[in-house]
């Protein structure tokens, strides 16, 4: 016998699987679902994934190409000169180790490869070397590229288009309400008009946030809004690990259940979007960690900028192990094969400092 409560989340479902917006009070219904409905809820979340990516699961790949001393003042993140506990500083990969970098992610079966800088925005020198990267890399492989490297302008983004860039991140992070209360050196609209401008340089656009930021319930409603309003193409979910020596070192992380609840909100505000769970994952959700699966259709693997994560053997076995496939660059579609991917190593990432 279906309960009531699994058939409202399922006739949501319906609807935006017809395509019918999710409304802000029904997002908010989402997130404030009590935990006897979550399996329910994730099978809705789910029939509206598989409607729009079947059973497939795209994996990333994230290449810190330039590593700390960035000059804004984001408190979540380590990387900023701002605070006492960077996360290292180094100097800006040559195109040779970016495109090391994207074989370790075609190693990995990943669909596609990230190229990030810590910085406001790339100056001549970092887009140069991104730009030459990028060039050999898509001369050699199929692999889709991705970078995030600041606010742009028209010109430096239809140059990262002209060298085979495929798609730009740029997350806002919050919503433009708490967005002052976390970042002081730059706009909440200043990372729109970035967006804009990636966009209209014919690039996709992947753009996310940060659950967990402390945040109210509004301001996730309202990131998830704005980014069905900006129609973005990708919309990574991540969620606060907290850093040393950063404003948000002493937040609490968010409660697994409520990391899932707010996939499962972001993909009935997000049917059709190529939507991922990103940094702190491993962290927040912990032994749930599969069933972000069963909302998002796509996942970082690797590791993150700053901090370690899964190996890709670990996630091609969880994969496998929830009977789900991979695809590749170009639409294959593929069993994972942990063993294949076993030697694959890993990034290099910066030394973190001892925190005292």
């Amino acid at each position: 016998m279906i309960s009531i409560a699994s058939s409202a989340w399922h006739a949501l479902a319906a609807r935006a699987i017809a395509g019918e917006p999710t409304t802000r009070d029904e997002a908010r219904s989402v997130l404030d679902a009590p935990a006897i409905e979550l399996l329910a809820l994730l099978d809705a979340a789910y029939q509206v994934r598989r409607h729009h990516w079947g059973h497939r699961v795209l994996l990333h790949v994230l290449d810190n190409a330039k590593a700390g001393a960035c000059p804004e003042d984001c408190g979540f993140c380590s990387q900023s000169s701002k605070y006492g506990s960077p996360a290292g500083e180094a100097a800006m990969k040559s195109p040779d180790e970016l495109v090391e970098g994207a074989r370790r992610a075609v190693a990995a079966q990943a669909r596609r490869y990230c190229m990030v800088t810590a910085t406001r925005g790339p100056s001549q020198r970092d887009l140069d070397t991104i730009c030459e990267a990028a060039t050999r890399i898509k001369a050699e492989s199929n692999i889709e590229l991705c970078a995030s490297l600041g606010l742009l302008t028209e010109a430096k983004a239809q140059r990262l288009r002209a060298a085979g860039v495929d798609r730009f991140n740029h997350n806002l992070e919050t919503s433009e309400r708490y967005y002052d209360q976390i970042v002081s050196t730059h706009r909440w609209a200043d990372r729109v008009e970035t967006v804009r401008l990636a966009r209209d340089a014919g690039m996709q656009t992947c753009v996310g946030g940060i659950v967990g930021l402390g945040e109210d319930q509004e301001d996730l409603l309202d990131l998830a809004v704005a980014l069905r309003d900006l129609d973005v193409d990708s919309v990574p979910v991540n969620f606060l690990d907290p850093r040393p020596g950063t404003p948000l070192a002493g937040r609490p992380k968010v409660a697994p259940t409520d990391a899932l609840r707010a996939l499962c909100m972001f993909r009935f505000m997000h049917p059709r979007t190529d939507l991922r769970v990103a940094g702190g994952r491993e962290v927040v959700l912990r032994s749930l960690g599969v069933m972000a699966l069963w909302p998002a259709n796509s996942l970082f693997t690797q590791g993150y900028l700053t901090t370690i994560g899964a190996t890709p053997a670990a996630d091609h076995q969880m994969i496998l192990d929830a009977g789900f496939t991979l695809e590749l660059p170009g639409g294959a579609v593929v069993t994972p094969d942990p063993a294949a991917v076993a030697a694959v190593p890993a990034p290099r990432k910066p030394t973190l400092p001892v925190v005292q």
